[in-house]
């Protein structure tokens, strides 16, 4: 346990201030209270966007790196690769996070064989949020394969019930595309195509049926689609006004918050044809080189905190997430969290775990800008064949990565 003789200031880059995940911060600022620490607040006015990470690079170059930020994906790695994070092993060793974590999600974490980060929930991406009112109105069930989507749609539309809520947006039409690609092709395929950016992964007869599906999608959603919010999309869901929408677990809340409950109100379904895969987001800090040792050890108690059982339990309670801690007890957690967690389990033994790239966990900023905008376009431009949206994603895997 950490005195107060040796306690320090923990500077924390992160942009979690409100509803649940603020509730979180607070907890993870009290387990380090206890141990002596002191939290501090860094940049949170600049959000997740550019003026956060640009205050961050600037503090960096002038050798004033805060202890953590939060930060994902390849951003780890190009951290690493300045030469900017701590190494964790020590933290990592003590606490076995090699076994607690699968090697898709450690391998993340690291740069160059060193943890150098520390995972703080895992979201599920490729979900079905399925109304039950809806579905009893024309005695479906879960669609398992596109066909039975499509058949399902098209009940749900005779019945006056909008099929599939959705926004245009485009982060909302590749989190869709990512999962048709994965539902389409599987694992190995999406990581050939979305995550390897290989020309013929995308220039093969898979990609197309892939690209016809999800175009297809469209079709059955409404007028009212463009430029729509997510939650507002989940809405429709929660008042019976649609019936389905794809969308990663944290639309779960919004049912949650409207006072709906799994299973009596609404179901979680894989979507069709991931039920033997995971799409994974996860939320993770890095920690930076520091040369304080009090700095460093309180750095060093912020990452076991996160990875604690106590605090890996409230935040993702809190934040409709699941553990990345597979020691944690999910007793408390409701239907669709336990299911997701059993995805993960399971997935990660079957080597079908893979990371988001709409969510930025797998290819660079300018490459994941690239085929995001490529999808965006597959799904706006109507008059274009299923071999323009090849095309387009060909061209999007040229870019360099950062």
């Amino acid at each position: 346990m950490t005195t107060s003789l040796n306690a320090a200031e923990v500077e924390v880059l992160h942009w979690w201030t409100s509803g649940g995940e603020a509730k979180s911060i607070q907890e993870l600022k009290r387990l380090l209270a206890a141990q002596g620490h002191k939290w501090r607040d860094f940049a949170v006015g600049g959000g997740g966007g550019d003026q956060a990470l640009e205050a961050l690079r600037k503090r960096v170059e002038e050798g004033r790196p805060p202890a953590a930020a939060q930060i994902k994906g390849p951003s780890i790695q190009a951290w690493g690769k300045r030469g900017a994070l701590a190494n964790l092993d020590d933290v990592a060793s003590e606490q076995r996070w090699d076994v607690q974590l699968p090697s898709a999600v450690a391998e993340l974490m690291k740069y160059q064989g060193h943890y150098v980060a520390v995972p703080v929930n895992v979201h599920r991406v490729n979900w079905l949020w399925i109304s039950r009112d809806a579905l009893q109105k024309v005695s479906g069930r879960s669609p398992q394969s596109w066909e039975e989507f499509f058949s399902l749609g098209d009940r749900l539309r005779k019945a006056g019930i909008v099929p599939l809520a959705h926004g245009n947006q485009p982060w909302q039409n590749f989190t869709t595309f990512e999962i048709v690609v994965l539902g389409v092709g599987g694992p190995d395929f999406y990581r050939k195509a979305l995550i390897q950016l290989d020309p013929t992964a995308i220039k093969s007869d898979t990609m197309l049926k892939a690209i016809s599906t999800f175009r297809r999608l469209k079709g059955y959603t409404d007028a009212g689609a463009n430029d729509r919010d997510w939650n507002r999309a989940t809405s429709m869901v929660i008042k019976g006004e649609a019936a389905m929408q794809f969308m990663g677990d944290w639309a779960k809340g919004e049912f949650l918050a409207a006072g709906q409950k799994p299973l009596k109100d609404f179901y979680c379904a894989s979507a069709p044809g991931t039920s033997r895969a995971f799409i994974f987001n996860i939320d993770s800090f890095a920690m930076f080189r520091l040369q304080d040792p009090k700095a460093v050890e309180a750095q060093k108690a912020m990452a076991r905190a996160v990875m604690s059982p106590e605090f890996q339990s409230i935040f993702n309670l809190n934040k409709g997430s699941i553990p990345v801690a597979t020691a944690v007890n999910l007793d408390n957690f409701d239907h669709c969290a336990q299911e997701s967690s059993a995805y993960f389990v399971a997935t990660s033994m079957i080597h079908a775990l893979v990371p988001s790239v709409a969510h930025k966990m797998a290819i660079s900023s300018a490459q994941q800008a690239a085929v995001q905008n490529a999808v965006h376009t597959i799904w706006n431009k109507d008059e274009a064949s299923n071999e323009d949206g090849v095309g387009l994603l060909l061209a999007a895997a040229k870019v360099p990565a950062d």
